[in-house]
């Protein structure tokens, strides 16, 4: 009797094993997905679970590495799809190699190309994500955007004729190596420096590259000719880990709106005088906060920020422009899309526990000034008007709401909606080479008679 009560207690645990999924039955986290997002200012590795995890990390030198151990997994196959992530031209990462170092606990190592300040952090659940563990990779001298303007290559027609005559290539000529920032004072820098809890000791140990001579100053006649440039400061939305808005058949607000934002800035740069600054020139994500900070470092006389949003319905289409507002939304349709647009942080995944001074930063990001505002108008007016040329305004006049990326408090700045990517037509448009080369010039030349109109006082631009 007790054997045959034992085998019947068996066949419960049998049939209750084999009622259970693989997910119930599993032991820790499932990896969800892995990316990789490669750029110069930095590369975001990124692993998404339907769990929270738990890493820790590590730098190794002669060759630099970073190690990064995580707990409560064992080695997937989607884990190891992070090896065929990493690209060749990469600036940070030569390879990576995966594998089970302990019971439960898998191991990545990180080949690096160049000694890193790596930040590790943690993104909740949101939009379409689950549960994600971030590797922020930055250089340990911050790419400077201002240096990276001036180094930038003149790409349009007659390129050798203007170098002759171009203020930027002496200035090129007479800067050997850019100065390290790493060492600027945290009221000031580029990027924020990385958390205390992702910076282990053996980063502590690594010493930043020396320092390079300061630039021999420029003549008086030259540096008035860069003092005189005009900057505009282009910004692809969205990016990387945040893919905007996304049409009927796929097209993704943040291709598209980078396509258009590399046309209009060779468009710019091929005007003597005028220069383009991209706040993004591939698929990364950079921080609202970030945008507007790469804006004021190079002192742009102009922010254009380009997006190609979707709404509720297909039927909505149109381009529309905005302005900052100091006094609410001019319509319940702009303050919907603000508050959208100011979300990307948290789609695109900002590590707030890096910012050391958080008081500063949400300061400077919420100045706004009267004038600012006015002269935003102005140009916005001469874009849109230039845009319906091209095609449908969504607005006959500009709009005006509290999005984060306009609040500069010294740079007019408008946000263009180039299309609704919802509407199956316009998503259509977007994808035209045609379509956005109109658009392109549709920009260029509003940006253009807005400057003729108003032109701006020369800036002090100095490393």
């Amino acid at each position: 009797m007790k054997d045959a009560g034992r085998r019947r207690a068996l066949r419960q645990m049998g049939a209750l094993v084999l009622g259970l999924g693989a997910a119930d039955i599993a032991f820790g986290a499932a990896i969800v997905a892995v990316r990789v997002w490669p750029a110069q200012d930095y590369t975001r590795v990124t692993i998404e679970s339907d769990q929270p995890l738990v890493a820790r990390q590590f730098l190794t030198d002669n060759p630099p590495r970073l190690v990064v151990d995580i707990d409560g997994l064992e080695l997937s196959p989607a884990l190891r799809e992070l090896v065929g992530k990493v690209r060749a031209d990469d600036p940070f990462i030569a390879g990576v190699r995966v594998g089970q170092n302990q019971p439960r606990v898998v191991r990545l190592v990180l080949d690096l190309k160049q000694v890193v300040a790596p930040q590790q952090f943690t993104l909740a659940p949101v939009a379409a994500y689950q549960h994600r563990l971030v590797f922020d990779l930055y250089p340990t001298e911050a790419r400077d955007p201002l240096l990276a303007l001036i180094n930038e290559r003149e790409t349009a027609a007659g390129q050798a004729e203007r170098g002759m005559h171009d203020a930027l290539g002496a200035f090129i000529e007479r800067i050997e190596q850019p100065a390290p920032v790493a060492a600027r004072p945290a009221s000031g820098p580029l990027r924020p420096a990385p958390a205390a809890s992702a910076a282990p000791p053996a980063a502590t140990q690594m010493t930043p590259a020396p320092a390079a001579a300061a630039p021999a100053p420029l003549p008086p006649d030259e540096q008035r000719r860069i003092d005189r440039l005009v900057v505009v400061a282009i910004d692809p939305g969205h990016g990387g880990e945040d893919p905007g808005a996304i049409g009927p058949s796929g097209l993704r607000e943040k291709d598209v709106v980078l396509a258009v934002a590399l046309k209009l800035r060779e468009r710019i740069n091929s005007v003597p005088g005028m220069r383009a600054m991209l706040t993004r020139d591939g698929d990364y994500f950079v921080p609202l906060g970030e945008r507007v900070r790469k804006a004021r470092r190079v002192q742009a006389d102009l922010f254009v920020s380009i997006h190609a949003d979707a709404f509720f319905t297909p039927e909505a289409r149109g381009a529309s422009v905005f302005a900052l507002s100091a006094n609410g939304a001019s319509s319940t349709a702009a303050r919907w899309m603000a508050n959208k647009e100011n979300a990307a942080d948290l789609v695109g995944g900002v590590n707030t526990g890096a910012v050391r001074d958080a008081q500063v930063l949400r300061a400077m990001v919420e100045m706004s000034t009267d004038a600012q505002i006015k002269d935003s108008l102005k140009i916005g007016r001469e874009v849109l008007e230039r845009i319906g040329q091209v095609g449908r305004l969504h607005k006959r006049g500009v709009e005006q709401a509290g999005f984060a990326v306009l609040k500069a408090p010294d740079i007019p700045s408008i946000l263009v909606e180039t299309a609704f990517i919802s509407n199956p037509d316009e998503e259509a448009k977007l994808r035209s080479d045609d379509y956005q080369d109109r658009l392109v010039e549709a920009l260029h030349t509003g940006i253009r008679r807005y400057f003729a109109r108003n032109p701006p006082l020369a800036r002090q631009r100095a490393l």
